[in-house]
């Protein structure tokens, strides 16, 4: 867990980074040149514009609302796998621990041994330690490329939604987008061995308030897909993990009984 809050820390300063080093300015259209702009940028783009227009009349901000639900449905397999991964880590936490006791020696040959062990113990119960990593590396692209469809596609910027401008900071969705953010974390951890971790408790607080000021100087249409983004992740975590989490319980009170 550890590992993923950094590794979301360090990809959203490549995010800022590459929002502010490319052709931010110039409008996408069909005939923008590029890989980044025909893959990304303009699919984006133009499934917005397209369902805003066809379908709402000009509802630029239900059809990122929409949008987001789809792009989130896209990688709900990578989020399962990553979840399920999570919850399998968790239940090999005491052989964990006691293969990590028993080669407890500094020494190359010592840790080359430990290293076989988990691997092995790994290999034994499916756990992948980076399935946690990957959902995020998927979502960064996408969230880079929404920011410039949205910051280069002029229809979106005249037009607003509930009480906020999309093309316009707005300081009550940025926060909510700290809130959501802080929910999603907080019942993401809950019933694991993070929930315990002074130092996660600290990412647990400092996250969304970095997300959060991230959001009060961009604009209030890529803060409305994070604040959709963590509600979805939050409904998500909800109906699938906790189910896992019975099943873990109900798994180990049979195992003491025996």
């Amino acid at each position: 867990m550890r590992k993923r809050i950094l590794l979301i820390v360090a990809l959203i300063g490549v995010a800022v980074f590459l929002s502010g080093c490319t052709e931010i300015n110039e409008p996408i259209t069909p005939d923008s040149e590029g890989i980044w702009n025909k893959y990304f940028v303009y699919p984006l783009s133009f499934l917005i514009t397209y369902i805003a227009e066809d379908i709402f009349n000009h509802g630029f901000g239900a059809a990122i609302v929409i949008v987001t639900i789809l792009l989130r449905t896209l990688i709900l397999p990578l989020n399962i796998k990553q979840l399920k991964s999570s919850q399998a880590m968790q239940m090999i936490q005491p052989e964990l621990k006691e293969i990590r006791a028993k080669y407890s020696s500094k020494d190359q040959q010592t840790q080359q041994k430990l290293q076989q062990e988990t691997m092995s113990l790994f290999q034994r119960h499916g756990v992948n330690p980076l399935a946690g990593c990957l959902p995020i590396i998927v979502q960064m692209p996408i969230l880079i490329a929404f920011y410039h469809a949205i910051v280069r596609t002029d229809e979106i910027q005249e037009y607003s939604f509930l009480w906020f401008q999309l093309g316009e900071p707005s300081y009550i969705l940025a926060f909510i987008t700290l809130a959501t953010t802080y929910a999603q974390q907080k019942i993401m951890m809950a019933g694991t061995p993070a929930a315990d971790n002074p130092q996660m408790q600290i990412m647990l607080y400092l996250l969304p308030v970095m997300i959060g000021v991230f959001a009060i100087f961009f604009p209030a249409a890529l803060a409305l897909y994070w604040v959709v983004g963590n509600f979805f992740m939050i409904v998500q975590t909800l109906f699938i993990r906790r189910p896992m989490m019975k099943q873990f319980e109900e798994n180990n009170e049979g195992a003491k009984k025996k």
